[in-house]
């Protein structure tokens, strides 16, 4: 399909275009110079006064796997309460509000204007799992991180202070699973889990019965991924997640980041680690010490995990934590071990505006994008379905684009909560470019794919998003509800070069990819031999069994990386 986008308010920040009236020309699933369309076939979409911008792209959403499957049998009954008719052949039907079902996934997803999501923490051994789900999920292009912390032959390999065979390890595990990254969560843990403990373990604490610490296997791991040039910082989960006073351990984790110009260590869902205080009565907010780090080291990024009131479902590889939210929360729990390599809990979890930490989340978060003063450095997620749902993405933008908004929530809040958040006195409102940076070129150059996402430029992906807001007429200070509405339906959303989203409304399907890390040189003989030995002492799955073969993969799109 040949497409002509024609006088939209295009926002396009990795080519510096700022709310320019432009044409933007699709041809074979690329963006291509408007002279390349032949007019007499080319579908003509008029956008004048209406804000194009590029696919948005969530970088951390728990949408596919085994620990996602189980919430949704957790909370079957919403499956009855939210769901999306088939509409033979342009879709399939789905389910679910706070765990939707695959199909309901890409297309709520699409409905919005988002075209790429990653999947942020799969343990190895589950992730042929992970990437069936993924493969099922329609329109987004995906791609998916492996939880790698507790793995005990890493682990094994960082004891004995065997840096080569720890890279080598880690190079076989991407290429067996597919995977396009690595992901730590709250490191150690789950090694400490197996025995019954965890709950609290910081930074430089000791992991028995290891000679190692969380500091050493994120120091380790960084270096590592340097050296084998992948595109994506590790991606961190903080350790002391969700404990009052967590902001020293963030704080002493964020120096463990390289000093580079460039990003080299991203903590993702930060607000579940900014708390201050030392206890859940004289909680506060650590946020204005970790973005005052951030702002003065340009080799961090984050995203923000902000909440939002109402039921989520909390799943994590922190399971200590789980654990003791459970008994907070008073509802379900599911545990779950991955032998040697990872435990996790799920517990769903009502947030109340009335509850004084509810109401300081709520608060720290928007606190973290808006203090943070590059928003190259700073990503919107919610940590779906931990925070709130991926849908709750509109309300979020409207928050950050309007303080207006933001007074109106303060009086429906915890009073306590209001004056010990520093939200009150920022002025700071988004504007629609910071938007675009945000949800759109941030995280496509975070993951070293902005060669062909997060852009409009001549050669990227054709993954566009057009919504019915003019910026020349609306005050998005005080009209925020126009932001909610367009943000929540696009009124046309294009992917790879197809119109799959008119008017709010999913009308097709479209060929979607699932990225994952190639190297040209596979691992030596002799360390795959010295591999499946550990394997049989580790595992009781046989190492063929475990390698995940690029056909299992829906549509696989490799990229090739060096070192």
């Amino acid at each position: 399909m040949e497409i002509l986008i024609k006088n939209g308010y295009v926002y396009d920040p990795l080519n510096k275009v700022n709310g320019e009236i432009m044409d933007i020309a699709i041809k074979d699933g690329k963006i291509v110079e408007s002279s390349e369309i032949n007019l007499r076939k080319a579908k003509i979409i008029d956008a004048s006064r209406k804000v194009v911008m590029p696919g948005g792209i969530d970088i951390h959403s728990h949408v596919a796997g085994p620990k996602v499957n189980t919430g949704r049998i957790m909370m079957v009954s919403e499956h009855y309460r939210s769901y999306m008719r088939s509409h033979h052949p342009l879709r399939r039907s789905g389910t679910g509000k706070y765990t939707p079902s695959t199909f309901l996934t890409g297309y709520r997803y699409a409905r919005m204007g988002w075209t790429m999501v990653v999947e942020p923490a799969s343990p190895p051994l589950k992730t042929r799992h992970t990437h069936e789900e993924l493969n099922d999920i329609p329109i987004l292009d995906k791609a998916c991180l492996i939880l790698v912390d507790s793995n005990r032959i890493l682990l094994n390999y960082l004891d004995r202070k065997d840096h080569d065979g720890c890279k080598m390890f880690i190079k076989w595990l991407l290429m067996a699973t597919k995977s396009y990254g690595l992901k730590l969560v709250d490191p150690g843990t789950a090694v400490l889990w197996s025995w019954g403990k965890g709950y609290g373990l910081d930074v430089d604490d000791k992991i028995e019965p290891y000679n190692i610490t969380p500091g050493d296997i994120i120091k380790e791991l960084c270096k590592i991924r340097a050296e084998l040039k992948l595109p994506h910082p590790i991606h961190l989960h903080c350790n002391r997640l969700g404990i009052p006073g967590n902001y020293e351990t963030t704080l002493k984790t964020m120096k463990y980041a390289p000093a580079d110009d460039k990003v080299t260590l991203h903590l993702t869902h930060l607000q579940f680690n900014a708390y201050a205080g030392d206890s859940w009565a004289n909680i506060g907010t650590g946020s204005e010490t970790l973005t005052k780090y951030v702002n003065a080291n340009n080799n961090l990024s984050i995203d923000i995990g902000q909440i939002d009131f109402g039921t989520a479902v909390t799943m994590t590889a922190d399971a200590p934590f789980e654990f003791a939210l459970f008994h907070m929360a008073r509802w379900k729990w599911t545990g779950i071990d991955v032998e040697s390599e990872a435990a996790a809990g799920i517990v769903p979890y009502k947030y109340k505006k009335k509850n004084l930490v509810n109401a300081l989340q709520w608060c720290i978060g928007l606190e973290l994008a808006l203090l943070v003063k590059d928003p190259w450095r700073v990503m919107i997620t919610t940590d779906h379905p931990n925070g709130a749902p991926f849908t709750r993405y509109p309300k979020i933008i409207a928050l950050l684009m309007s303080r207006r908004f933001r007074e109106k929530m303060f009086a429906k809040l915890n009073r306590r909560s209001v004056k010990r958040a520093v939200l009150p006195s920022i002025e700071r409102e988004y504007s629609l470019y910071e938007i675009a940076v945000v949800t759109r070129a941030a995280p496509a150059r975070l993951l070293g794919l902005d060669n062909i996402k997060g852009h409009l430029g001549v050669g990227a992906d054709a993954d566009v998003a057009i919504y019915d807001l003019n910026p020349e007429e609306i005050d998005f200070s005080k009209d925020y509800q126009s932001v909610i509405k367009a943000f929540k339906r696009a009124l046309y959303t294009i992917k790879s070069g197809n119109v799959v989203v008119e008017n709010g409304k999913v009308i097709n399907d479209s060929c979607s990819k699932t990225f994952y890390v190639d190297f040209k040189s596979p691992p030596e003989e002799q360390f795959l031999n010295e591999l499946r030995e550990e394997f049989k002492r580790w595992y009781t799955i046989e190492l063929a069994n475990y390698v995940i073969n690029e056909s299992e993969l829906g549509h696989a799109k490799p990229i090739y990386v060096g070192g």
